[in-house]
């Protein structure tokens, strides 16, 4: 039996899985009907019915979405699925399932699923991190989704990146009209970027790590300069939130070098480390992977469901 739904509603599909406790029970992925609101709508309503009949009635319904609602305004805003912008999505599906709906940002779910049961369980702090296409993050703070007077904890990517050093000039540009966002080093394109800006060659991630790892020198730079830019941009969040665990996901969370040299770097950049210490906390894999942000929408509703 269902006791939660989770939807993420992504940009090419909507996901959803029922939860019994920590169980998945059922799960359905349809299509996005990309710039059709309504539609979208539609699609959302259809997979929570579909997730209901095969598991055995209702549940509650978290939605993990590419944006946030507007406290001013309660319209989404800061989507890259932009035909959600300026619409009141919370409205409409609480009309549309007859129910009561909650709704959060994607990388906001990723870090509650991590902090509930995945590689964060037990923590009281987590910033969970999302390095893939782009940068993002989100806060849990003793079970519960840090959003913010403006609804946007976490939001890393769009901040400069911290400690800048001649290697990382020029300051490259983002798509949120500013210029050196971490988004713009840390994400799976800038790397690929950086590497053919500097090595001449165009080549994707995966080969890159692979290329570093075999020991080639063009390769093992980029990666060097990668990881002292996420070992920095992590330290300002130290600084700022201090928490227990900072969990990675999207598509560079695969690379293992991740893990075993960030947290030997870090320490030069945190306030209190380098004084007979050294920072506690740990950075882990995501446990669920692709997973995290449907079960983390799911998981917006406590374990009363009320």
């Amino acid at each position: 039996m269902i006791q939660r739904i989770g939807i993420d509603l992504g940009g090419t599909k909507i996901e959803g899985i029922g939860l019994d406790g920590t169980r998945e029970v059922a799960r359905v992925r349809v299509p996005t009907p990309r710039d059709d609101y309504h539609a979208t709508i539609g699609a959302i309503v259809s997979v929570v019915r579909e997730l209901e009949t095969g598991a055995g009635g209702p549940g509650t319904v978290g939605v993990g979405i590419p944006g946030t609602i507007s406290p001013s305004t309660g319209l989404v805003k800061n989507a890259n699925s932009v035909w959600l912008i300026g619409r009141p999505l919370l409205d409409d599906l609480t009309a549309a399932l007859g129910r009561p709906v909650r709704i959060a940002n994607d990388a906001n779910c990723f870090a509650m699923s991590e902090a509930t049961d995945g590689a964060a369980a037990g923590a009281a702090v987590v910033f969970g991190v999302i390095i893939g296409t782009g940068t993002g993050g989100g806060i849990v703070v003793r079970g519960e989704p840090l959003v913010g007077a403006n609804a946007i904890a976490g939001e890393w990517g769009h901040n400069p990146l911290p400690w800048a050093d001649p290697g990382d000039e020029p300051a490259p540009e983002c798509y949120c009209g500013k210029r050196g966002c971490i988004e713009t080093y840390l994400s799976g394109p800038a790397l690929a970027a950086d590497h053919a800006r500097r090595a001449g060659s165009t080549e994707a991630v995966p080969e890159i790590i692979q290329r570093a790892a075999n020991g080639d020198a063009a390769a093992v730079q980029t990666v060097d300069r990668y990881l002292s830019r996420t070992a920095r941009a992590l330290a300002a969040v130290i600084n700022t939130v201090d928490p227990d665990v900072i969990v990675v996901g999207g598509g560079l969370s695969n690379i293992d070098a991740i893990y075993e040299r960030v947290p030997g770097l870090w320490d030069r950049w945190i306030f209190s480390a380098g004084v007979g210490e050294v920072a506690r906390t740990r950075l882990v894999r995501a446990r669920h992977g692709d997973s995290s942000g449907v079960r983390g929408a799911a998981w917006l509703w406590p374990e009363t469901g009320g």
